[in-house]
């Protein structure tokens, strides 16, 4: 049997709850796994909530039959299929790491993806990529074809039907056009704990600075260079002992991870736009252990 979920997010009123459950009580329905948000700043109500159709309900139907209750809410609301995976583009440029822990969370299938083509403006990990059976595509960046190149990318994100763009450490800024176009479905790894130490050495700065603590943060891209809405970060506790080399080992172990969960959050629809920050949902009990995997 199929598990399905619904997202919902619209103004704030009585009775949405209720609603959404005497609807899928009236279709079959069986809810396994519910969460909401009532953010009262915004006025915004959020929900998250697995089910499976025991009458044999498609997405389709299920849609359809839903469009009354949307309409009477002013919902956005969307149905997904939990067991289809999602196209995934990865990004990436010299800094190996984060596509390696992907690429390895992706074959033991703890992140599960499905991942269309992996782009580089180097060809340092086209031998890595080919020989996960993936389609590699180098795309060199100068400031002279960057629009070229960039028409490029979106040619391949377009014809392989991705729906979502990772940037596995790829250092090259995105136009504010592709940005726009690709809102809320491109991640971003940042190599610090946002919004402090920006710029290419943070570790260096945070040494200096004799912090305790290092981190990384995964968020959304938008034409504000680093500062789109945050979808997961986390730190990792340094001495007074270690040195600046200590730092990137460190703090590359935690971009991983972090950029991990940010895609297992977003692919499993648990991440939900709210101005410029997010609501994220905890994950199942189903998927937490491989999503916590290392």
């Amino acid at each position: 049997m199929n598990s399905f979920a619904l997202t919902v997010k619209c103004t704030s009123t009585r009775g949405i709850v209720a609603a959404i459950a005497t609807f899928l009580a009236e279709h079959g329905c069986n809810i396994g796994d519910s969460h909401q948000y009532d953010d009262f700043e915004t006025d915004t109500f959020f929900m998250r909530i697995s089910f499976r159709p025991e009458t044999g309900a498609t997405i389709d139907q299920l849609t359809e039959a839903f469009e009354a209750t949307a309409s009477e809410f002013g919902m956005t609301y969307a149905f997904h299929d939990e067991d289809q995976k999602m196209k995934v583009v990865l990004m990436v440029s010299r800094f190996g790491h984060c596509l390696n822990d992907l690429l390895y969370r992706w074959r033991i299938g703890a992140l599960p993806i499905d991942i269309v083509g992996v782009i580089s403006n180097h060809l340092d990990y086209q031998k890595l990529v080919v020989n996960h059976d993936l389609p590699f595509h180098y795309i060199k960046v100068t400031k002279d074809n960057k629009e070229k190149a960039e028409a490029q990318q979106m040619s391949i994100i377009e014809d392989t039907g991705a729906e979502l763009v990772v940037l596995a450490r790829y250092m090259q800024v995105l136009s504010d056009e592709m940005c726009k176009k690709m809102s809320g479905r491109i991640i971003n790894i940042h190599h610090s704990f946002l919004p402090s130490f920006k710029g290419a050495y943070p570790y260096k700065q945070a040494y200096a600075r004799g912090v305790k603590l290092i981190g990384a943060t995964a968020h959304y891209v938008t034409a504000d260079l680093d500062e789109g809405p945050i979808i997961e970060q986390d730190t990792v506790r340094v001495t007074h002992a270690q040195s600046p080399d200590d730092y990137v080992t460190l703090g590359r172990d935690v971009e991983s991870s972090v950029l991990a969960r940010a895609v297992h959050a977003h692919i499993h629809h648990r991440v939900f736009l709210n101005g410029n920050k997010t609501v994220v949902f905890p994950a199942s009990p189903g998927s937490y252990a491989s999503e916590r995997m290392g």
